[in-house]
């Protein structure tokens, strides 16, 4: 099964750049929405959630990889396309919407990952890893739970922030 512990070795990798390039997009999500409270606290609470996700998959990569661990070429590219996913945010009036609707499809893209990782982890009998995952699994879908429950709100609030601004502008 050497080939099986590549393509979970290889899935792994990819899932710690993806934490650490939600790490970088959600740092500057925070910084930037003042005037969604709930929608701030959410995402404060999901980076906290996010940085440990890093954190649990680097110790699995430690003790997996006998190179030592993560792809430092991969972390610096997902960081780099976090942060200009962030600029590109900064220069629309509508981050907020923009922002929900790529988060939601963000943590969507996260859960088939860690149900990729539960299969494979389970297939070579990686316990261990496998409730690592599983754990992360349940708060990911939470997170797109959530967006899916506020969107419509976020949307709804940001129109009537944005026509109150635009008639204050008259």
């Amino acid at each position: 099964m050497t080939h099986a512990r590549d393509n979970f070795l290889a899935w792994l990798r990819a899932a710690h750049a993806m934490e650490e390039q939600a790490i970088t997009t959600l740092t500057a999500q925070s910084r930037r929405i003042e005037s969604y409270p709930d929608l701030k606290t959410r995402i404060v609470q999901h980076l906290h959630e996010t940085e440990e996700h890093a954190q649990a998959l680097k110790t699995l990569l430690d003790h997996f990889s006998a190179t030592g661990g993560v792809s430092a070429i991969k972390d610096i590219a997902a960081k780099l396309a976090a942060k200009a996913q962030g600029v590109g945010g900064m220069l629309t009036s509508d981050e907020v919407v923009k922002g929900a609707m790529a988060s939601y499809a963000f943590e969507h893209m996260e859960i088939a990952s860690y149900r990729v990782l539960i299969a494979a982890a389970d297939e070579l009998d990686e316990m261990e890893a496998k409730t690592v995952f599983e754990r992360i699994l349940g708060e990911e879908i939470a997170m797109a739970n959530w967006l899916e429950a506020n969107l419509d709100a976020i949307t709804r609030i940001f129109l009537m922030r944005d026509e109150r601004d635009l008639m204050a502008k008259r």
